[in-house]
């Protein structure tokens, strides 16, 4: 049973967040890394070649 389906309790809020809430944001955080360092090995890869071409 997934902690989605499980209704909240009084002072559930005060409670740290759920395991698969913080996977989740530390998977989305993760994404954004990523495709950030995709972007700038692709323009350092992009900077490179049109050096050698010279």
């Amino acid at each position: 049973m997934s902690e989605e389906s499980v209704p909240q309790q009084a002072g559930e809020a005060d409670r740290p967040k759920g395991l698969l809430q913080q996977m989740e944001e530390l998977m989305a955080a993760l994404n954004a890394d990523l495709s950030a360092l995709d972007a700038d090995l692709q323009s350092t890869g992009r900077g490179a070649e049109e050096t050698e071409a010279k």
